[in-house]
This record gives structure tokens, C-alpha cells and sequence, in this order.
């Protein structure tokens, strides 16, 4: 019987063919089912043993954990960028020039024969260095500055066309394969389309979406939009006789099974370069990735050497770009959408026209700064491309034809979806308003954001509603069962034959949930304005809201300097030194954690009528709008450890860390996790570390556990 480590080995093999022969050579060996099957078997056997761990494994084709931050490092050979013309005369004088450079038109010189060129799609996508050491995938960089790229191996790892081990005895030592990584034009329609039903912004194309992805920390975003990757060059080869040409490089890395195009074509004259040009464009729109022009290089590597690279780019190769297709059409509306965020995005309707062979009748408008800076007006002739040959984009105004009865584009002022007020960033007080760059709705439960503020109110950091995940959210809101409020979850009792009738909602799922729902009542004014998704109003600064007013009715009857920084102007000051009494007790008295703009922004939210009914409704229906963090202002100013900054360091016996930094907050304290010449005081339990060094170091006062239990019994706590 095979041992663990043999079956993890044996079913690593056989799901690296499977994949190659599925995705490179188009020819199945197995089932889907059976290679999920597979998978699945492999990942059980990697979680039961993880001392036999690989990074390059197949299953981190699904993904894996969230990293913490990108690394950059620096490329082994410099990735430089090519030059570009959109000129065909271009071209051919750049061919005359190279073939000049190498000697190729002197009867005497080395070279008594044609050059060799070599012509391909450009692939509109993110440019990588993908290394390998001995066989085994190393690490991708992105081209970054040309020097220095960010290691984006986390993402890369999830392509399943790319292989992560090549045979060592058929490579080099070091071998760097660089390429282009793209989104296929099928998944990069179903990408949009998602985000469309969602309400996100559409990606622009499938260059920006690929960008976004590969710099997501988290590898499954990537797995799940099956990104493709076509080699293109090479970086470090340890050794150089591996491939002397540009073309044998291909065949060899196709035979490892690295992706590389099938529609290169070789050419000696400018005539047949030309030819691939025109070939390549009307080819192009058959392609599953989005292309902008066609690539011409110099097929020998010793040539390429001997043409050598300006500062800038390669003098070997070159880009034809493809102009983008514009045509005229009129502007005959706008409508003002909003996002899950409460964005709202103007988006153009036109008369219908074609382009790059679809029809095409909308195009964002980004922002109604833009919309200012172009002067638009309803009825105006328009010039329309498909920006990437992907997404239409409205690129110019024809003033001069503009009709007499043209209407001038007006944002709206409230929200379209709700009637709500309005974020505008900059404000509409600003100087110049073609600066306009957003304007998006405050109100939480605007219906154009609600399913989303519904999974994070329900989040375990939030108000904790067991059983409410998204999947019960979803399943709820696709029923008759109302969910398009806060409050709705608070009427869910009322629906538990209807909640029986879903499928997978057993009684005891029903109960829990319901238990879930009738504990969160009770967590306090800090935890639900955390939990609303109130523009400006996260975690923290609910909480400092909470610690400053008693409940909501004190919030939302305050005057509007009271949720100002104590520095904002002299009158807000003034104002706070009458009511506390002195300027010294100034420093007990708690921040708001909002900004003069971002205060404004809540202060209007706070009284409209959207809020109003929000928190009447939840009120009603038992949700607790008292503080948990309120504490009277005597307690905080007689508390030792008012206005101090505390770090907590070591392992405490009696206290949790959270638990306690909430604790050390609610009296007066500002817990950070860095010591500095600014911090008060260090906590320190067991095994403390560098952080202890550090504060004697800087003479920062230092308690034990004794000290600190001490203290917080002569505070009452």
C-alpha cells in the first residue's frame, strides 16, 4: 500500500498532466469530474500531512491564503518597454534601418542573407518575469519600473496553463520565461457582467482587470477569474545555447507545455511584415484575449544582441499599434447609476452605431467633472472607440454642430435611488467644478447598496448575527420574505414558516439564527453605527462616538462642532472649555474620530430623513441605541490612565489583549501597538520582547500585571 507521501506525488503528476494536456495541448485526458475529484483527494491528503507541503502543488490553482503585502525585487535583466508607431511608413523605415544596422544589405559584411523577423499579436495585457530554477516555478515579477518589479507569484500561481515544474533535465539551471498576462474576453464579459448585477464599477478592459487581479492579496480572487498567460521573451538563462533564436525558444517552451501564440509568422522584406499587419488585424477579433497591435523583432538572439537597447527600450523589436475604431453618434440621455458603494456614475445613451463588429448604444461618463470639462449636452454628436477594443468610450464633443435645443447634463442632488443627501468630492463649494471626481449616497440603506451593508452588519466584528451569512442573506432576499432593511432582520421571526420552506433551512438553522439575531439587539450604539456602513463611520470611530455621547438621542440632537477635532476653529474650542469648565480637562475629553469635512458629511446624514427612519424602526423593534462606551466625565478625567498612550506587549495571564485595550479605552487611554518617545505607559507580561527593550530604552514607564490589576481596581473595574 503506497504511503502518504507516495499518493501526494503520484496525484501531483497526474493533475500537472492533466492540466497541461487540457490547457496547452487541447486534448483531455480526464474528466472534469474526475480531476475534481482528484484534486480534492490531494488537497484532504496536503492538509492531513502539511510537513509535505509545495508551493507549486496543483492545488494552489485555487487559490490559497490572503498575503499580507506585495515584495519588490529587483529583475535579474533589466524588463525594458518596446518601442511603438502607429504608422505603417514607420515600420518599413525602421526595418531599413535595422537591416542597415546589421549589415545585411553589404556584399562584404558577416551577414550575406536576409534578416529574419518575426511577427505577432501584442497581447493587451500585464507584462511578467516569470523565473524557474532547476524546473521548479521560482517567483513572477510585474515589469514595475523596468528595474525593479512586485512579486506577484500568490496570483500567478493560480494559472492553470502555466506550468509550475518543468523537467529539469529538458531546462536550465535558471531559466526566466517573460509574458503577458491577460483575462480571456469571454471571462472578462462574465467579470462585468457580475459587477454589473452587483451595482460595482465595470472594468474598463481587460488590461485594468487583469492589473486589478494579479494585485489582489488574495490568490482566489485570481483563481476564480481563470486568467491565461503567452510567453513572449526571455529574461536570465544560465545557459545560452538553450535557444538561439526567438523562434526555437518558442518551439522549446511549447514543448515544456509554457503557452506561446500560434499565430507567429516569419518575414524578410517589409512587404511580408506589412502583409502579417493586415493579416493579424482582421484575425484579431477571433482571438479569446484583447490585442492593440502586432509585434516585429528580430528573430536571432545574436543579432538582437548586436543591435543592442537604448536606455529606454530594445532597438530589436518594435509595436504596430492598431488606431482604435471612432465613429460619430448622438447623445440622446443620461442616466445617473448607483453603485453598491452609493457611487453614482453618469452613463451615456446614443444613437446606435457599430463598432469593432458590435453594436454598441452605452458608455460610462466616469464623473460629472468630466462631464463639465467637455461642456456635454443632451442631443450633442458625439465621438464614440471602444477603448482596448473592449468597452465604449464617448472620447470627444463636436461642439460646433450642436443643436439649439441641446440640454445642459445636471448631477443630481439627491440620490437617484433613494432621495438622500449627497457625498461630493471635491465639495460643490470648490473654485473649479470640473474637479468633480465623486458623488456618492451617505444612506446605508439606500436599495442600491443594500445586500452588501446587509452581509457586513450581519460580520462577526459587526453586530454578530449568527446564521446570517451571505449565502442565508441571498437565499432570503430571492424568496417573498422582506430583507431590504436593517430592520427587516428584526421582523425575521414573523417569517419562520416561510424561512422552513428554503432550502437547506432546517429548524435547528432557523432557531439559532433567530437566537443570532435577538443577541445582537443588545451590543450598543458603538457596535451598530460600526455595523451600518455610514460613509466615514467604521469601527473605530463608532466606537469613539459612543464614547463621547450616551445614546443616539444625544448624537443626533448634538450641534455639529461637537463631532469636530477639537482644533478645527477657535469657536468650537470655546465652546468645549464652557461646557467641560477648564482648559486643562480639555485633553480628557474624547475625540469623535472625524475630520471637519467628514463631520459635515455625518451631521447631514444624521438628519435626514433616511436616518430617521432607520433607527426609529430599529428602536422599535428593540435594538438597543444606548452606549456601552459612554463613561460620565469625571470618570474619565479622576481615571489613571486619561489621555495616557499605552502599549501592551508580553502574555497576560488575567487579561485578553482585546478585551483589555477596549477596557483601557473606555478610560481615557489610547492603546497603539508601537512604542515611541510618545508613549505613557508599557504593559508588559511574559516573554515581552523587543518592545520592552525598546521603552527602557527610551525611559517609558513600564507596569506588570500587578500594577495594571491595581490600577484598574482603584479606577472600579
Amino acid at each position: 500500500m503506497p504511503t502518504a507521501k507516495d499518493r501526494i506525488l503520484q496525484l501531483r503528476t497526474l493533475l500537472q498532466r492533466a492540466n497541461r494536456a487540457y490547457y496547452t495541448d487541447a486534448a483531455p485526458t480526464m474528466s472534469d469530474r474526475e480531476f475534481d475529484e482528484l484534486l480534492a483527494q490531494l488537497a484532504a491528503l496536503e492538509s492531513d500531512h502539511p510537513e509535505l507541503a509545495d508551493p507549486n502543488s496543483p492545488t494552489v490553482r485555487v487559490g490559497g491564503q490572503p498575503i499580507k503585502g506585495f515584495t519588490t525585487l529587483d529583475h535579474a535583466l533589466p524588463m525594458l518597454s518596446i518601442d511603438n508607431t502607429y504608422n505603417e511608413q514607420e515600420i518599413r523605415d525602421w526595418i531599413s534601418k535595422t537591416e542597415k544596422a546589421l549589415g545585411a544589405s553589404d556584399a562584404d559584411a558577416l551577414f550575406n542573407k536576409p534578416v529574419s523577423f518575426l511577427c505577432e499579436p501584442k497581447i493587451d495585457g500585464v507584462a511578467l518575469s516569470i523565473r524557474y530554477e532547476k524546473g521548479n516555478f521560482i517567483r513572477a515579477l510585474t515589469r514595475g519600473d523596468g528595474q525593479r518589479g512586485d512579486d506577484v507569484s500568490h496570483a500567478i500561481r493560480t494559472i492553470r496553463s502555466l506550468p509550475l515544474k518543468l523537467d529539469p533535465a529538458a531546462v536550465p539551471e535558471v531559466l526566466e520565461v517573460r509574458g503577458e498576462v491577460y483575462i480571456p474576453l469571454a471571462e472578462f464579459e462574465r467579470i462585468n457582467k457580475e459587477r454589473e448585477e452587483q451595482g460595482d464599477d465595470l472594468f474598463m478592459n481587460p488590461r485594468n482587470a487583469c492589473a486589478g487581479t494579479i494585485k489582489q492579496l488574495d490568490p482566489s480572487v485570481a483563481a476564480a477569474r481563470n486568467l491565461g498567460f503567452i510567453a513572449h521573451g526571455v529574461g536570465q538563462l544560465s545557459d545560452t545555447s538553450f535557444a538561439p533564436s526567438f523562434s526555437l525558444l518558442c518551439e522549446k517552451l511549447q514543448a515544456l507545455g509554457i503557452p506561446t501564440t500560434e499565430h507567429r509568422s516569419a518575414a524578410t522584406t517589409a512587404d511580408q511584415i506589412v502583409d502579417a499587419i493586415h493579416r493579424i488585424d482582421q484575425l484579431r477579433h477571433d482571438l479569446d484575449y484583447a490585442t492593440d497591435g502586432v509585434v516585429i523583432r528580430v528573430d536571432s538572439f545574436a543579432q538582437q544582441e548586436q543591435l543592442g537597447a537604448t536606455s529606454k527600450s530594445p532597438r530589436w523589436i518594435i509595436a504596430y499599434k492598431f488606431p482604435a475604431e471612432r465613429k460619430p453618434t448622438r447623445l440622446i440621455a443620461v442616466d445617473h447609476q448607483v453603485g453598491k458603494t452609493g457611487k453614482i456614475t453618469p452613463r451615456a445613451t446614443f444613437e446606435p452605431i457599430l463598432l469593432a463588429g458590435t453594436e454598441v448604444t452605452h458608455a460610462t461618463l466616469h464623473n460629472y467633472g468630466m462631464i463639465r470639462q467637455r461642456d456635454l449636452h443632451i442631443g450633442d454628436l458625439v465621438e464614440v472607440e471602444k477603448a482596448g477594443e473592449i468597452i465604449p468610450q464617448l472620447v470627444a464633443v463636436i461642439t460646433d454642430q450642436r443643436p439649439k435645443n441641446a440640454e445642459q447634463i445636471l448631477p443630481p442632488p439627491t440620490c437617484p435611488a433613494c432621495g438622500s443627501p449627497l457625498e461630493i468630492d471635491p465639495p460643490e463649494s470648490a473654485e473649479d467644478p470640473t474637479l468633480e471626481t465623486t458623488r456618492r449616497c451617505i444612506n446605508p440603506e439606500c436599495p442600491a447598496q443594500i445586500r452588501e451593508k446587509l452581509v457586513w452588519f450581519a460580520g462577526r466584528k459587526q453586530m454578530d448575527i449568527d446564521g446570517l451569512g451571505e449565502s442565508t442573506i441571498d437565499a432570503v432576499r430571492a424568496s417573498e420574505i422582506p430583507l431590504n432593511h436593517f430592520a427587516d432582520i428584526y421582523t425575521l421571526h414573523t417569517h419562520k414558516e416561510a424561512l422552513l420552506e428554503l432550502d437547506r433551512m432546517g429548524e435547528k438553522k432557523i432557531e439559532n439564527l433567530l437566537a443570532g439575531i435577538e443577541q445582537s439587539k443588545s451590543r450598543g450604539l458603538g457596535r451598530l453605527l460600526g455595523s451600518m456602513g455610514i460613509r466615514h463611520v467604521g469601527t473605530s470611530t463608532a466606537k469613539a462616538l459612543a464614547k463621547v455621547f450616551p445614546d443616539f438621542d444625544a448624537l443626533v440632537n448634538a450641534e455639529l462642532w461637537r463631532l469636530m477635532p477639537m482644533a478645527v476653529n477657535r469657536t468650537s474650542q470655546k465652546k468645549r472649555e464652557l461646557l467641560i469648565g477648564t482648559k486643562d480637562k480639555l485633553k480628557t475629553e474624547y475625540e469623535t474620530g472625524l475630520g471637519q469635512d467628514t463631520a459635515n458629511v455625518f451631521f447631514a446624514y444624521l438628519h435626514s430623513d433616511a436616518a430617521r427612519e432607520t433607527f426609529d424602526a430599529l428602536s422599535k423593534l428593540g435594538v438597543d441605541l444606548t452606549s456601552k462606551d459612554y463613561r460620565e466625565r469625571h470618570e474619565i478625567a479622576d481615571s489613571p490612565f486619561a489621555s495616557k498612550t499605552i502599549v501592551l506587549t508580553g502574555t497576560l495571564e488575567h487579561h485578553a489583549r482585546a478585551d483589555l485595550a477596549e477596557l483601557l479605552e473606555s478610560l481615557g487611554a489610547k492603546v497603539t501597538n508601537s512604542i515611541s518617545k510618545n508613549t505613557d505607559i508599557l504593559i508588559a507580561g511574559g516573554k515581552a520582547g523587543s518592545k520592552l527593550s525598546k521603552a527602557e530604552s527610551l525611559g517609558v514607564e513600564i507596569w506588570d500585571e500587578v500594577k495594571l490589576t491595581k490600577a484598574l481596581a482603584e479606577s472600579g473595574r
